[in-house]
């Protein structure tokens, strides 16, 4: 994965075949601190979901998520690192805990270039919005704050999360508090939506 400074990422991952990668709260909880730990420090994390067969992480880049890190002999871009680390041991964690062998991601983790901050940003409005709909969308619950493993409970003011930089997405998106709610909930463009993912 290559980034830009100042260009806004949506990143994703599932479990190989689909299978599941998060078994309890714990494991849920054990991941989002690997990724304030190894990825936080390199980017602003704008919005995340773990769901039970894979993750969305939506993140805007400054000067450190260009940087390199020296792997062996290789130079390595220090989010597609910290990224390819977390996996990595996650699944060791994980086939222990389950006792399982092999590869518990899909190959490759997609980081897909949503616009760069200073354009429109419906499509980035989109990802946001998709991000926090998964749970509610897949009828793993009634309402999107009933999802712990997001990042929607920080932006309605009912956990006083820091993972994300909320004041900074808020202004990229030009959010309203009086209206944010009820905007999350609306059905998301399809042609807007065929943009946050790769082209495959």
């Amino acid at each position: 994965m290559n980034f830009e400074i100042n260009r806004i990422y949506h990143i994703y991952n599932r479990g190989n075949n689909r299978q599941k990668i998060f078994f309890s709260r714990e494991n849920y909880l054990h991941f989002l601190r690997r990724i304030r730990y190894k990825i936080k420090p390199h980017c602003e994390i704008l919005a995340y979901c773990l769901m039970p067969n894979h993750f969305h992480l939506m993140i805007l880049t400054n000067e450190n998520s260009v940087k390199k890190s020296l792997v062996g002999k290789d130079e390595r871009n220090v989010i597609s690192e910290a990224i390819r680390l977390i996996l990595s041991s996650y699944t060791q964690s994980i086939n222990k805990q389950e006792g399982r062998t092999g590869s518990l991601f899909t190959q490759n983790t997609n980081a897909k270039e949503l616009a760069a901050i200073e354009i429109d940003f419906e499509i980035t409005q989109t990802c946001f919005n998709y991000i926090h709909q998964n749970p509610y969308v897949a009828s793993l619950v009634n309402k999107m704050e009933d999802w712990e493993f997001s990042s929607f409970k920080d932006y309605i003011g009912l956990r006083n999360g820091t993972l994300c930089n909320q004041k900074l997405t808020k202004g990229i998106l030009n959010i309203n508090e009086e209206t944010f709610y009820e905007k999350s909930y609306e059905v998301l463009n399809k042609d807007k939506l065929a943009n946050i993912w790769l082209s495959r």
